[in-house]
């Protein structure tokens, strides 16, 4: 079993920026790939950023390449997800997962493990 907490979500202005962090127990950590999802009030989970398991190869969907980053320390246990220059259609429920297999990492059907998630709002 694997067990996944998101934290550092919150209520911020257009243009700031929001670190949210995932700690990771119950498993090897550092020998799965990882993902970042969100889901807004009516819309589908979408896929949000993904890295492998070293952090040295990272995922990024189109809307948010540029200005989110994704990175891991392996020896915390923890995945991070920096996010600048935020917009008011970044508001959503973001998550992180954790993904077994050879699925694609921006199939949310790849990931078995996931996080109970954390609210991110962002105010125009």
């Amino acid at each position: 079993q694997v067990q996944l907490v998101e934290s550092g979500g919150g209520l911020v202005q257009a243009g700031g920026s929001l670190r949210l962090s995932c700690a990771a127990s119950g498993r090897s950590f550092s020998d799965y790939d990882m993902g970042w999802f969100r889901q807004a009030p009516g819309k589908e989970r979408e896929f949000v950023a993904g890295l492998d398991w070293s952090g040295e190869r990272t995922y990024y969907s189109d809307s948010v390449k540029g200005r989110f980053a994704c990175s891991r320390d392996n020896a915390k246990n923890t995945v991070y997800l920096q996010m600048n220059s935020l917009e008011p259609a970044d508001t959503a429920v973001y998550y992180c997962a954790l993904r077994i297999g050879d699925g694609s990492a921006y199939w949310r059907t790849s990931y078995s493990y996931w996080g109970q998630g954390t609210q991110v709002t962002v105010s125009s």
